[in-house]
């Protein structure tokens, strides 16, 4: 007898995901491949966050197939998000450039992709540059662990230049062909269910989602069911922005109405019924976006951080960066964080004796938070550049750590007459033996190696004279005030205190 599912299943497209250094290409192979540019539109030239897209392609057979491809950032900060592309995608390239090799990010998402277990293609890309080298690139991937076919592996690689577009072709033939290996099923008429791509908070819409959806089909008018969080899908948006009544498995999709933001890398169902749809809510536990408290003991600064970005997968990236400025002496501490502009109430809730850190990422702060800032004494930061938010939290660091106030010895001397004590004032005579013995600084009280006490120069006498100073070499009399009884052959040491 014949499963009923069997029956239902069919072909699913395939979920590709591109990987690679930050300057090799990844984005541009993407815009040849869809025929738009978003490089230009991202600030400072690098992906800010990610993206999914469909393309058609037709085969050498005349049949055209869809593919979904997931576009991950390639700056170090973004690994997260990189690695949830692993997990989400069935295919991933690995865009390394001709013209550079291995480099620190091809190392980083190698990795990425070998512990995922996921198959992969390597694209040799820039072949169109004058010193693209294919035959070393390879060495370096094979040095590196990725043994390609022709070099003692099975990983497939494709030569291609996505500025001229030559071989991308044969990269998408050949991903297909791992798509048609790898046997990828999807069933039509089971609800849609998936992963939460990204998500954001949006000033006219609310919250949005962007949902991959690895089975079934999505229909509006279902409901959504993320971390025992209900949301009734009212509308549906195609990659392209054109709403559409279904969208089937391997479709990105952008749902809005979220009255909660829901967490990037969570698992999503759909049902057609409200109650049931509720039912299964209440079995799921609600996940904690924050960190737990930590321990924070003998640390000698803790820098509290709130953080707003323009993304759930941004506040990630950043927050991993953060940590990398701990140490045992420094712990980041964020207090708040979430999607969309810095607000009164952010800056507001920062307001207090430790003076959080308002950081803001692709987000703005408006006159009215910029002016409660200033009579708060707290100044939000916003930035565009991910990287440049630790070059100013350092700075604050050094700024707010505590200063430590060593002491400095400054001279030793021997006491070789004791002439009388009232009360806590002694007078003293000695001889200098190293440094100097100055008026007004203090002094430990050495007996037999050991402090026993310490006290202050009040008077200092040379030759009969008052003195400031008395070096090595010289004898003196001197007035000290201390509790503790000088004798004979004690040595009084002098220090200063100094802030470091």
């Amino acid at each position: 007898m014949t499963n009923k599912t069997q029956k239902t299943e069919t072909e699913r497209p395939p979920i590709i995901t591109v990987m690679g250094h930050i300057d090799h290409g990844k984005s541009t192979l993407l815009d040849y491949i869809r025929k738009a540019n978003t490089v230009e539109k991202e600030a400072g030239g690098i992906t800010q966050h990610t993206s999914a897209y469909e393309v058609m392609h037709e085969m050498p057979s005349g049949e055209a197939k869809r593919i979904t491809f997931i576009d991950t950032p390639g700056h170090a900060a973004f690994s997260k998000m990189r690695g949830r592309g692993a997990q989400i995608a069935d295919v991933i390239i690995l865009v390394v450039a001709a013209d550079d090799g291995v480099n620190v990010q091809t190392i980083e998402a190698i990795k990425t992709i070998q512990d995922s277990g996921t198959p992969y293609v390597v694209a040799i890309n820039k072949i169109d540059k004058p010193n693209s080298d294919i035959e070393k690139t390879k060495l370096d991937l094979a040095s590196n662990g990725v043994f390609l076919e022709g070099y003692g592996g099975d990983v497939p690689n494709v030569p291609v230049s996505a500025k001229t577009g030559d071989g991308v072709s044969d990269l998408l033939d050949v991903l297909l062909l791992m798509a048609e290996m790898g046997e990828f099923k999807k069933d039509d008429s089971k609800p849609g269910e998936g992963f939460v791509f990204e998500s954001n908070l949006d000033p006219k819409k609310g919250g949005v989602a962007t949902l991959i959806i690895k089975d079934g089909t999505l229909n509006v008018g279902d409901f959504i069911i993320i971390d025992g969080n209900v949301t009734p899908l009212r509308s549906l948006e195609n990659f392209a922005g054109k709403k559409i009544a279904e969208a089937i498995a391997s479709s990105p999709v952008k749902i809005t109405g979220f009255s909660k933001l829901p967490a990037v890398g969570s698992n999503f169902i759909s049902t057609k019924n409200k109650k049931e749809a509720e039912k299964i809510a209440e079995t799921q536990a609600p996940i904690c976006a924050r960190r737990a408290e930590e321990n924070y003991e003998n640390v000698k600064l803790v820098l509290p951080v709130i953080l707003k970005a323009d993304f759930q997968g941004s506040v990630e990236a950043i927050e991993k960066e953060l940590r990398k400025l701990e140490n045992d002496d420094v712990k980041i501490r964020i207090i708040s964080c979430g999607v969309g502009n810095i607000t009164e109430n952010d800056v507001s809730s920062a307001g207090n004796k430790d003076k959080p850190l308002v950081i803001g990422f692709n987000v703005k702060a408006d006159r009215d938070v910029m002016e409660l800032g200033e009579k708060l004494g707290i100044k939000p930061m916003t930035f565009d550049i991910i990287y440049k938010i630790n070059d100013t939290i350092e700075e604050e660091i050094k700024r707010r750590m505590p200063k430590e106030e060593v002491e400095k010895t400054l001279g030793q001397a021997r006491i070789l007459r004791v002439f009388s004590r009232q009360k806590d004032k002694q007078v003293v005579g000695g001889t200098v033996l190293s440094g100097s013995i100055i008026v007004g600084k203090e002094v430990k009280i050495i007996r037999q190696k050991n402090e026993i006490g310490r006290g202050e120069i009040n008077e200092l006498q040379e030759n009969k004279m008052k003195a400031r100073e008395v070096v090595e070499g010289k004898q003196f009399g001197v007035t000290i005030d201390s509790k503790i009884t000088i004798a004979e052959s004690d040595i009084i040491e002098a220090f200063d205190l100094e802030t470091i």
